[in-house]
């Protein structure tokens, strides 16, 4: 088999294992639990349709494709940057509301008072 007659199997080859990738991951995203595992699961649909961009590079010989991947990894990367630091803020908020209400319970509780 020549690499002329290898390429295209290759090729077909990747574009079937993409779109399994892309199924489970949208599986993990529906299911979660947590949304850290939905922000990876959305980074890793951004990564496997860039890759699908790459392949549909090859396939159609036209560079125009990976100016698309490059644009979709770009945005991808700062999508996943904005949901840490959502993410982040939101543990903190949740942490510190938590500190929060036990102040208060043992405020309460020294006081004698119902919280």
């Amino acid at each position: 088999m020549t690499g002329a007659e290898f390429l295209p199997v290759a090729v077909d080859i990747g574009f079937g294992l993409i779109v399994a990738a892309v199924a489970l991951t949208f599986v993990r995203l529906a299911r979660g639990p947590s949304l850290p595992d939905r922000v990876v699961a959305l980074d890793m649909m951004t990564v496997a349709t860039v890759a699908f961009c790459g392949l549909a590079a090859i396939r159609a010989e036209d560079g125009a494709f990976l100016d698309v991947a490059l644009v979709l990894a770009l945005v991808g990367f700062l999508a996943t940057v904005a949901l840490a630091r959502f993410a982040k803020r939101r543990a903190e908020r949740a942490r510190t509301e938590h500190a929060i209400g036990l102040a208060s319970v043992e405020e309460a509780a020294t006081t004698g008072e119902a919280p």
